[in-house]
């Protein structure tokens, strides 16, 4: 549930069509995205998943599988 939500919020962030996205996909190298992207699509998931991602773990995030398990992190 967590993926799809979060495949909503990257592909209109990002304009890319949500079936490219994985949990093995890389912002920057598969979706061109820099970091003000990122910060959209972080600041984009607290709003949805009532969450705060700390900008430690947000500078970690590489993969759209590291978002996922930030979330679950978060709501555990």
């Amino acid at each position: 549930m967590e993926l799809e939500k979060l495949k909503k919020i990257i592909a209109e962030v990002l304009n890319v069509d949500e079936n490219e996205i994985t949990e093995d996909t890389r912002f920057t190298d598969d979706l061109g995205a820099d970091s003000l992207d990122v910060f959209q699509i972080i600041m984009g998931i607290e709003e949805t998943f009532d969450v705060e991602i700390s900008n430690e773990d947000a500078e970690k995030i590489v993969t759209v599988g590291d978002v996922v398990e930030q979330i679950k992190n978060a709501l555990s």
